[in-house]
């Protein structure tokens, strides 16, 4: 009899233990692809992914760090601009985020060294529930996505990056082509 209740003891404890395990997580991770880099060999880059979101929670991103830039801002391009996105990029329940040129996109400000192609690197970024989510992204070469700027130009000791407003140009094929000036 006490063997039989042991057994049954254990199992119940087995069963308490899966169940805790399957609410100890309250969200899906958010899944990446495609993660790349437009290559630079100083100033600034843009970073590009697919980021789905399988949960049933919206997720922001709301900032992030690299050891390649000085800063990280989450950009969109509006009405032809390119600017520091209020409130960051939301990834809604069961959606994917297309961060891609001349759209949404993960902006490096004052590169550390350059990137070259082929080259990787790791972008962290801050999202609104407190977790974080680690991009590894591979640097291409790319032609377009060369950012014009207008306005006061950058810091680049690490104070204000003020960059002004940012100009987006049209190459004709549909892809946003920027053209970066004064930056190298």
């Amino acid at each position: 009899m006490l063997k039989k209740q042991n057994v049954f003891t254990a199992l119940s404890a087995v069963a308490v233990l899966t169940a805790l395990a399957g609410c100890s997580s309250s969200s899906e991770p958010l899944e990446v692809e495609d993660a790349w880099a437009k290559a630079a060999d100083s100033g600034m880059t843009a970073v590009f992914a697919e980021i789905t979101n399988p949960s049933s929670a919206d997720v922001t991103m709301v900032g992030g760090n690299t050891d390649a830039a000085a800063k990280v801002e989450l950009h969109e391009v509006a009405d032809g601009v390119m600017r520091e996105k209020s409130g960051g990029h939301l990834i809604p329940a069961g959606e994917t985020l297309s961060l891609m040129p001349g759209g949404d996109h993960i902006m490096l400000m004052g590169l550390t060294e350059p990137l070259l192609a082929g080259d990787s690197l790791s972008v962290t970024i801050e999202l609104d529930n407190g977790e974080t989510l680690v991009i590894d992204a591979q640097v291409r070469d790319y032609q377009g996505a060369n950012e014009e700027y207008h306005g006061d130009g950058m810091d680049m000791g690490g104070g204000d990056m003020g960059h002004g407003d940012m100009d987006m140009e049209q190459d004709g094929s549909g892809d946003g082509e920027m053209n970066q000036n004064g930056m190298e």
